[in-house]
């Protein structure tokens, strides 16, 4: 079979005015981009207003190995299984980011013969969006220190600085750095960091704001740091930035319209992730979605304890939006490293059965997880070239005994929509249930409560540990009036826990909370569990070693 590159660069993609006028859009609600992207107006939420709404399919995960599952191949192989079955779908991705690209994951346009194209630009600058991102971050990291330099008319306190600089790339040397120095014209030495762009505040607020109004306003309402008088925060209106990085993001605020290869449109629109961010596309993507598909397929990242839950606890909380349905996504090969084999131990097939088996516990838990939530569940067993039919058929008996409504196999990558079609008839039969969509806990609990229900309802803690730093935090935020916000938890997504070395289903364990950053603007609280960075690092051997330009000018050796 072909590289995923090579479909994609062999594939014959239909214009996307094309792709536009199939979806619903009027010519003035699109803007082309070239051949093949467009970006959508938000304009067309004002004229279907009044129409109603199709069903929302949230795609997760089982907790994944390093490499990944798989969730967006799931994603975009659903889709066009709906297609193929008659259905009119619509497909709701986030934006790759350079860092998971270049870094140990690769892309994110799916693989295969189940991918959205145009697969290089979209896994490279696409429309710009993430950069404008950074650039509005940064601009107000700019105003910040200019306004301490000259005079420091908000008695901003230095050591009470929480806005950090952001960069598309995983960077760990940018991580915790010093800035300032060389000299009074250079500004004032302090300590600060880098997050990566995707787990910026600025990225989150892009990705829950419904119109520009609303963008501005919450990027006004960034606390960037607190005075020195009293305490106080200092936000990006106080610095007079609001303005100008609303300016910078008018354009990525409008949803990005692709295609599948089959030609079901995509709205890809911001990156956030789901182990240091909210982990989900853009609220105007799925409201856009809503309107002109009948069945809305939106992929959360990770695990169905990352991404999902916050996608149900923050978005759908704050957006009043019901989902109908939720697909997990597991392998045999997840499920045999959470059964303790790892790859160079897999083949052999008793042991690998067996594995198979003790892996079924982190499956199992991951189903009870979207039952908690009162959601139908079908598993998609995502199969992969040395799976035998053996192992995928011991994993979708094991789904159904642990309580999903169907569990069927994913041919898309080998086989396109024709190769999950069985796949979506289940998907769309299980949208036929009648959810009792509930989430974690209310908006009226104290901040310790919301963070305990999460860590024992959805991971499975015994219970929560608060280190000095996040206590002190809590009172903070109850004094300031935002123990009201929801909670994006970040914490590593190799484990259901926050020790990325406890696979299956850890019981008995504790969450330890060492801080919790506030995003007032994009209005949630950020418990930092574990030692969850939000700055990632290249591994040994990055994807960009692979990456290159042949003789022709192709790009080469990217997926």
């Amino acid at each position: 079979m072909k590289s995923s590159l090579e479909i994609a660069q062999e594939a014959e993609l239909k214009p996307i005015e094309t792709i536009a006028e199939r979806t619903g859009l009027l010519p003035e609600e699109f803007e082309p981009y070239g051949r093949h992207k467009a970006k959508v107006s938000l304009d067309v939420l004002e004229r279907l207003k009044d129409a109603p709404d199709g069903k929302l399919i949230c795609v997760s995960g089982v907790t994944p190995t390093r490499a990944g599952e798989g969730k967006t191949t799931t994603a975009v192989s659903l889709t066009q299984g709906l297609g193929a079955i008659g259905k009119d779908p619509l497909l709701c991705l986030r934006e790759p980011s350079l860092g998971p690209v270049f870094g140990i994951k690769g892309g994110a346009a799916g693989g295969g013969l189940a991918q959205v194209v145009p697969m290089e630009d979209l896994n490279l600058h696409f429309t710009g969006d993430i950069h404008a991102v950074g650039a509005a971050n940064n601009l107000l990291a700019a105003l910040l220190d200019a306004s301490i330099l000259h005079g420091n008319p908000h008695s901003i306190d230095a050591l009470r600085i929480g806005w950090r600089r952001a960069i598309d790339m995983n960077d760990r040397a940018l991580r915790d750095v010093a800035i300032g120095l060389g000299g009074r014209a250079n500004g004032y030495p302090r300590e600060t960091g880098f997050d990566i762009t995707a787990a910026s505040e600025v990225m989150a607020i892009l990705a829950v704001s419904r119109d520009l109004r609303d963008l501005r306003a919450r990027l006004g309402a960034i606390t960037v740091a607190h005075s020195y008088k009293g305490g106080t925060p200092v936000t990006a209106e106080d610095l007079g930035a609001a303005g100008a990085m609303t300016v910078l993001l008018k354009d990525a605020l409008k949803p990005n319209l692709i295609q599948t290869l089959e030609g079901q449109p995509c709205l890809m629109h911001c990156g956030p992730f789901a182990n240091i961010a909210h982990g989900n596309s853009s609220l105007v993507a799925d409201l856009i979605g809503l309107k002109l598909g009948d069945y809305v397929v939106t992929e959360s990242g990770f695990g169905s304890d990352m991404g999902m839950e916050k996608l149900f606890n923050i978005v759908c909380r704050k957006a009043g939006i019901r989902p109908s349905a939720v697909v997990l996504v597991a392998t045999v090969r997840a499920l045999k490293h959470h059964g303790g084999l790892e790859p160079d131990q897999q083949a052999e097939r008793a042991r690998g059965l067996a594995a198979i088996a003790i892996g079924a516990a982190n499956l199992h838990r991951h189903l009870q997880i979207v039952t908690s939530f009162g959601l139908p569940c079908v598993v998609a067993v995502n199969r992969r070239p040395e799976d035998t039919d053996e192992e995928v058929e011991l994993v979708r008996a094991l789904a159904v005994e642990g309580g999903a409504v169907a569990a069927e196999v994913n041919d898309g990558f080998a086989n396109g929509g024709e190769g999950a079609a069985a796949f979506a008839e289940a998907v769309a039969a299980a949208c036929d249930h009648e959810p009792d969509f509930k989430l974690t806990y209310e908006d009226d609990d104290p901040i310790e409560v919301k963070i305990k229900k999460i860590a024992t309802e959805v991971y499975g803690a015994r219970d929560v540990v608060f280190y000095m730093d996040a206590e002190r935090k809590i009172q903070q935020f109850k004094n300031e009036g935002l123990d009201k916000l929801p909670i994006c938890m970040a914490k590593t997504h190799l484990s259901i826990s926050a020790d990325a070395s406890l696979l299956g289903a850890p019981q008995d364990f504790t969450l330890p909370v060492r801080d919790i950053r506030a995003y007032t603007g994009a209005g949630w609280l950020v418990p930092l569990a574990g030692d969850i960075q939000q700055m990632p690092g290249l591994g040994r051997t990055p994807a960009a070693l692979n990456v290159d330009i042949d003789e022709s000018g192709r790009t080469v050796g990217l997926f």
